[in-house]
């Protein structure tokens, strides 16, 4: 990152949480790390892009294990060690009170020097009540009014913020997940009230509603971008209707009503809101697309999937054999197509180099003495209950079995959201298997995942195991980005992996493409159950994986089993890559809102 002036810019991107480096603490998971991702890859493209997200005074938390069990801090940090505060201020109607909103600013630099501003929206000031400088406390937090608060403060406040740094040429609003889909109500009230599309918006933007009508809705929905990134009910936001009175008033809900933007009941769904806005709406994968199709069906949903930053996620190790071979492949990741002439040798020694690392961080962090020369499995992401994260550790006695023939050793990482007792309780299950040893598997959960510590999973493990419900992945890059580093995926076969999978060539499959529950039920805005009844059946379908292929392949056919590694940054790594994705999204997306 670094500090400067900001530039003309035609796409405005609005997250709720953007993950840019560790010592920013204003991402919790995938969500943001994608964002972070999309940003990288357009400073690298040179897209006219610019974003916005909320900065979060203590983060989302610092995770810890006390007696097996999870523990959640505050962050405490200071924005102005890593980013820019700007003279400029804006301010927002939020739950019947304006709110000023401070704006911070990081600069994402390409690698060709071109730059994407990133700016963050902050309410500790003193100008505003103590209430509402408390806005911006936590990310994700579970009181349903602070969090509509939260949503109202970037929808709402991000093109206010905008239009005070002097943006006037936003063509195109991308709201990435349903946090921003507020957006689209304040271009209406600016195009209601009369105001000229390229003029300032004010405070109290949502008085213009009243007079919104389908030709502005229409209006609007042209310059609008939706991504949904979840089939999981948790991640589509609803708000009583209650709630959405008290913050946003009651002639705004009554507007969005007569624009049939509410659930009949008067509920505020965020997703439907910002797929009614939106020219263009996209799931990030083409399974996701199929399920997000089944729950909105009166919506039309594309796909693009979802893809990660290649500088940013190869090991230093592994960037430096791409430097050597495969020269161009940070400008444009479509160059590890050829990673297919990569030396195996050189293949080999790169990845010892980061397993080395991995090693040397696991016992730093876990004090667990991990061996390089031990199938080791990375198990690295959220932890939520359909991700069955623990899955492998289902059956202690059967994975003491494979162990006994061939050596295995686990490492895991991951937090869970505060309020979920059901992943707490999954990573009490993983801390307490790690304890007994029961399974003669050496198992090591990492503390407090985060970038630096993904970049040396996704590297330093031989294998990455993925195992979610489906059809709840909407998509993942975890494993995307150990393919990027030559490591195979285990995995269900849900999510990005039904498009990456080439069985026994870019890794294995758990199951079959028609394995798990698919059709949906009920109306809109519903979706596929997420009962577990195949877990025992895809705990089985592992096991036999890890016993019959996977640790054959690694102790056996060393340099086979490179041959695959080769073939997943090949065939994945060049596909699945945030420059693909966001080519993807302009030429889709972008340009047509553009009338390009």
């Amino acid at each position: 990152m670094r500090r400067a002036g900001a530039a003309p810019v035609t796409v405005a991107y609005y997250s709720m949480e953007i993950a840019l480096d560790d010592r920013l603490p204003t991402f919790s998971g995938g969500l943001g790390v994608l964002a972070g991702d999309h940003v990288r890859a357009a400073a690298d493209r040179g897209l006219p892009l610019t974003a916005v997200t909320l900065l979060y005074k203590h983060g989302f938390f610092v995770q810890s294990i006390a007696d097996g069990e999870q523990r959640d801090v505050p962050v405490e940090w200071s924005p102005a060690t890593q980013l820019e505060e700007l003279p400029v201020r804006a301010a927002v109607v939020v739950a019947g009170r304006r709110v000023e909103l401070r704006v911070w600013r990081a600069v994402v630099e390409g690698v060709d020097g071109r730059a994407v501003p990133v700016h963050f929206l902050d309410t500790d000031v003193e100008e505003n009540a103590p209430e509402d400088r408390r806005i911006g406390d936590r990310l994700y937090t579970s009181d349903r009014f602070d969090r509509l608060r939260q949503e109202a403060v970037l929808g709402l406040g991000g093109p206010l913020v905008l239009d005070a740094l002097g943006y006037q040429g936003i063509q195109v609003h991308h709201l990435n997940e349903g946090h921003g889909a507020l957006v689209p109500v304040a271009l209406l009230a600016r195009r209601a009230a009369g105001f000229d599309p390229s003029g300032a918006l004010s405070a109290g933007l949502v008085g213009g509603l009243a007079g919104a009508g389908e030709a502005d809705l229409e209006a609007v929905r042209s310059m609008c971008v939706f991504t949904t990134h979840t089939p999981v009910p948790a991640g589509h936001d609803r708000f009583a209707p209650e709630i959405a009175q008290a913050v946003l008033g009651k002639p705004v809900l009554d507007a969005l009503a007569q624009l049939r933007c509410l659930e009949a009941d008067g509920t505020l769904n965020m997703t439907i809101l910002g797929m009614r806005c939106s020219g263009f709406v996209n799931g990030v994968s083409l399974r996701h697309r199929e399920v997000t199709r089944r729950m909105f069906p009166s919506q039309r949903v594309e796909a693009v999937t979802n893809g990660v930053h290649s500088a940013t996620w190869a090991a230093p190790a592994t960037a430096a054999l791409f430097d050597r071979h495969l020269p161009g492949w940070r400008q444009d990741s479509q160059q590890l197509r050829y990673a297919l002439d990569l030396p195996i040798a050189g293949l080999q020694a790169a990845h010892e180099q980061s397993k080395k690392a991995l090693c040397a961080e696991v016992r730093r962090r876990a004090g667990v003495a991990l061996r390089p020369d031990v199938l080791t499995i990375g198990i690295a992401r959220r932890f939520a209950a359909y991700k069955r994260n623990d899955l492998v550790l289902s059956d202690l006695d059967r994975l003491a079995a494979i162990a006994r023939s061939a050596p295995l050793q686990i490492v895991f990482a991951g937090k869970a959201h505060p309020d979920d007792g059901e992943a707490k309780a999954m990573i009490e299950h993983v801390v307490s298997a790690a304890r007994t040893r029961r399974s003669g598997v050496k198992i090591a959960f990492v503390e407090n995942y985060g970038m630096q510590l993904g970049r040396l999973l996704c590297a330093g493990s031989d294998v990455w195991l993925n195992t979610p419900a489906p059809p709840n992945e909407a998509s993942g890059t975890s494993g995307m980005k150990a393919a990027l580093n030559g490591v195979p995926s285990l995995s269900v076969l849900d999510g990005w992996w039904l498009e990456g999978w080439i069985e026994g060539v870019t890794g294995w499959a758990i199951g079959t493409p028609a394995d798990g529950p698919t059709e949906a039920t009920g109306g809109e805005g519903e979706r596929p159950g997420t009962g577990d009844a195949g877990g025992a059946r895809d705990a089985d379908l592992l096991y036999r994986a890890l016993q019959e292929v996977v640790a054959p392949a690694y102790y056996e056919e060393r340099d086979a089993f490179a041959v695959m590694g080769r073939h997943a940054i090949s065939l994945n790594a060049s596909f699945f890559s945030a420059h693909r994705m966001v080519d993807e999204y302009a030429r889709r997306a972008y340009r047509p809102a553009c009338g390009a």
